[in-house]
């Protein structure tokens, strides 16, 4: 049981440095340059707060958060016409950037 037990803590853990690792690739300088060439910023702002109401803040998100929400509207698991296109061409290493980011800028 004890073998068990420290068999799924060892395995747990090398599941969430795994994720750490992918999430901290990103690079916030090239997120800025794609929020600006990716029209990210037409919509929620270049520092991520949006300038109209219909549209979220980014900035200051989780950067997991933004990860899977860029993720899924790219592979329309979460549907929006607008995210569905925009999304539909970024690259893992774009999302890892972009979500390094957006996470990273403060009001």
């Amino acid at each position: 049981m004890k073998n068990l037990f420290i068999s799924a803590t060892l395995m747990a853990l090398s599941f969430s440095s795994v994720s750490a690792s992918a999430a901290a690739k990103g690079d916030p300088a090239t997120g800025e340059e794609l929020a600006k060439t990716r029209m990210c910023a037409g919509c929620h702002g270049l520092n991520g707060v949006s300038p109209m109401p219909v549209y979220p803040h980014l900035v200051g998100q989780h950067e997991a958060y933004l990860i899977k929400a860029l993720t899924d509207f790219r592979e329309k698991r979460r549907t929006d016409p607008t995210m569905n296109a925009m999304a539909g061409n970024l690259t893992d290493d774009d999302i890892a950037h972009l979500a390094a980011y957006f996470s990273s800028q403060t009001r």
